[in-house]
């Protein structure tokens, strides 16, 4: 039997298992991707006093940390099952089972896809897919493309792309449905677009943020938006357009886009075709916790966070006895918040497994996290502090409900 399992090798499993393994607790990391790192592996950025976070560089350090400690990896293995039998935790994966009294679910976020009229088209990917092909496997996602889907992680990519000699012709909206409401609504997405002004070279969108403040102010924004879009890394970013269609014979050729009205609705005779050899679309990550409802742990919808996410404290405990969970399934943050919260679980794990005098550690680390989510240079979702808040909330009526507060 294992000590703890952790399941994901992205930056809060890697630091967990370092955290563990540096206390003298032997560490099993199962991952169905064929290298450690996680949404690491993609990331390369520039940071506010110049340097680079280089995602790939960060995942090295870990994983040879972490090797060096005695954790045992098996990557390409998918786990297809979990259960609670007696004390133990039970992993079922197509390499066997697993037994542990600590398991930490550490599995990261997926993407939404949007749904935009000839998507299944060879040359149409996600946004983050292209963001693995150039960053960790350095082929081109193509030529010239155009992204759909305004928001954080599609301004992030683009950044990337353009680094790697990848034309982005435009970062533009889907046509507004009951599917992509959100995505195709300008009012709802300049939020989104502010909240990254400080990245943007363009004055209209530095100096915009600081303005619009309120609903009428956004609104007045939106609708004297210029028709040809702002520009953030000379990339134009339409929010008063929209791509109506995906065309090509047996691949990407272009994308018809047309422009809408404040409210996303498209006004008639205004379509064009712009020629792209890909298409990526953007609609935003999701915490990834099939794995945590498989095990039973209750989930709250936190829009904040970023969807559902399973029941958990500051100490990233869950609920459920030696069930632990850190990093993007508690909530869409970036990976400096999740390797934070990874060491608090790995102390929280530690504390479990009979490790004494980590109390102030423990408290120590919960501040770090938080320090690190406050001076975050790229946020998710600008209202994460209610989202966690609001999670904090539902853990102490929970606990209250089961006759006490652990």
């Amino acid at each position: 039997m294992d000590n703890v399992i952790i399941i994901g090798s992205g930056p809060a499993g890697l630091t967990a298992a370092v955290t563990c393994a540096e206390l003298g607790i032997k560490v099993v990391i199962i991952d169905e991707y064929m290298i450690a790192g996680g949404r690491l592996l993609g990331q390369l950025y520039e940071e506010p006093n110049g340097s680079w976070w280089n995602g790939i560089e960060e995942s090295k350090k870990l994983y040879n940390k972490a090797m060096n400690l005695g954790v045992e990896f098996y990557l390409n293995t998918t786990v297809n099952h979990i259960e609670k039998r007696d004390d133990l935790w039970i992993v079922h994966t197509e390499k066997g089972e697993f037994y542990t009294n600590n398991l930490l679910l550490a599995t990261g976020a997926a993407e939404s896809p949007v749904p935009v009229l000839g998507w299944t088209l060879p040359g149409v990917m996600s946004v983050g897919a292209a963001q693995v092909m150039t960053n960790v496997h350095r082929v081109k996602p193509g030529e010239r493309g155009v992204i759909i889907g305004v928001n954080v992680l599609s301004a992030a990519i683009a950044m990337e792309l353009q680094l790697a000699g990848v034309e982005i012709a435009c970062l533009t909206l889907p046509k507004i449905n009951s599917v992509t409401e959100e995505a195709g609504n300008p009012r709802k997405v300049l939020d989104s677009l502010l909240h990254v002004s400080h990245m943007a070279p363009s004055p209209f969108v530095k100096y915009g943020s600081k303005l619009m403040q309120n609903d009428f102010m956004k609104k007045l924004g939106i609708t004297f938006y210029p028709k040809n879009g702002v520009k953030m890394w000379d990339i134009p970013i339409h929010l008063r357009k929209a791509v109506t269609e995906i065309y090509g014979k047996h691949e990407v050729e272009g994308v018809t886009i047309a422009t809408i009205d404040a409210n996303g609705e498209v006004v008639p005779g205004s379509e064009e075709h712009i020629q792209v050899d890909f298409v990526c679309i953007a609609g935003g990550l999701y915490p990834l916790a099939e794995l945590a409802a498989v095990a039973g742990c209750p989930f709250y919808l936190v829009e904040e966070l970023g969807g559902y996410v399973p029941l958990h404290n500051e100490r990233m405990e869950s609920p459920l006895e030696g069930l632990y969970v850190a990093g993007n399934i508690t909530g869409i943050e970036g990976a400096k918040v999740a390797a934070a919260q990874g060491r608090t679980a790995g102390l929280s794990i530690a504390q479990h497994a009979g490790v004494k005098g980590l109390d102030i550690e423990i408290k120590y680390s919960i501040e770090i996290t938080e320090e690190t989510r406050n001076s975050a240079y790229i946020q998710f979702h600008p209202e994460i502090e209610e989202g966690r808040r609001k999670i904090l909330e539902q853990w102490e009526a929970y606990h209250c409900s089961k006759g006490g507060v652990r």
